[in-house]
């Protein structure tokens, strides 16, 4: 299934067709080589210092099932409904002090969404699809993988192929099929001034 964004102008084809979809194809293994090249992309995001405040753990059920469990059960119920068909999930941490100096670095979470932004796309550049969540237990993620309390555990990212929406149900099959929405473009972006729409 494509939800591709309704744009003003054309933009890139892959942020276009970027969307965070919920049916995947339990039966098809991400390669290690592709979660390579994901983590590759995400390493290439911008960051304030050349800082690189992202830590992300990856779990990938083909190798290591048990940790994998461990890892979607960490996720809310609703989320682990669908989760539960991706073959890869991925955990995206910020590191909360810059490495040069040990200070605190404000700018942590903002290079860390560049770095998961970039893995989305990178991800549906290859004909997979990522979807991003709040929705998880951040105190029992920490617990379970021994995070250090320098990191802040941002969000938790499926990864896998997409699959026929015919397998979900319920609320999230309304969830999938229902039209993407943005606000419009004047509503968030101003020319000079606060409240002054762009266009």
């Amino acid at each position: 299934m494509q939800k591709l964004a309704i744009t003003q102008v054309p933009i890139d084809a892959t942020i276009a067709a970027r969307w965070s979809g919920r049916a995947y194809d339990a039966t098809k293994v991400v390669e290690h080589a592709q979660i390579i090249a994901l983590l590759e992309a995400a390493r290439w995001a911008p960051s304030c210092f050349g800082d690189q405040p992202w830590r992300f753990i990856v779990w990938d059920k083909n190798t290591d099932a048990e940790r994998w469990q461990q890892a979607l059960d960490c996720l809310v119920t609703g989320n682990q409904a669908w989760a539960k068909d991706a073959p890869v999930l991925l955990l995206v941490c910020a590191d909360t002090l810059f490495s040069h100096n040990q200070q605190a670095n404000r700018w942590a979470q903002y290079d860390t969404g560049a770095a998961a932004e970039n893995l989305c796309l990178q991800a549906g550049s290859m004909g997979l699809m990522a979807h991003q969540m709040g929705g998880f237990n951040s105190d029992m993620v920490r617990e379970l993988f021994a995070i250090p309390l320098q990191y802040t555990p941002m969000a938790m990212i499926s990864v896998g192929y997409p699959a026929d929406i015919a397998s979900l149900e319920g609320d999230v099959l309304s969830r999938e099929v229902a039209e993407r929405k943005r606000h419009p473009l004047n509503a968030l972006f101003f020319a000079n001034d606060w409240g002054k729409p762009v266009v």
